[in-house]
């Protein structure tokens, strides 16, 4: 069976100067989600460390499928913040 995934990014102000994106993986055949990644940006922003995180994403799903490394939730960020409350 092929998988197939749906990328869904999901931001948060955090105060003036900085935000978090969550990158969760949405699996198109059982339609449950998991997080990828938690990426903080502070302004001012580069375009390199905005360019590393894209190229970590990618990389990281080419390696490993994800139905092997992540746990799949309905809703992975309500996971993700109480896990990790400070977030």
């Amino acid at each position: 069976m092929t998988e197939l995934f749906k990328e869904v990014m999901v931001w948060r102000r955090l105060d003036a100067v900085s935000a978090v994106r969550y990158t969760c993986l949405q699996d198109l055949h059982n339609d449950k989600f998991a997080l990828q990644s938690a990426d903080f940006f502070r302004l001012p922003l580069t375009p390199a460390s905005a360019h590393n995180v894209a190229a970590q994403f990618v990389e990281l799903f080419i390696e490993t499928s994800p139905t092997e490394r992540c746990s799949w939730f309905d809703d992975a960020i309500v996971n993700h913040d109480q896990e990790f409350p400070s977030a």
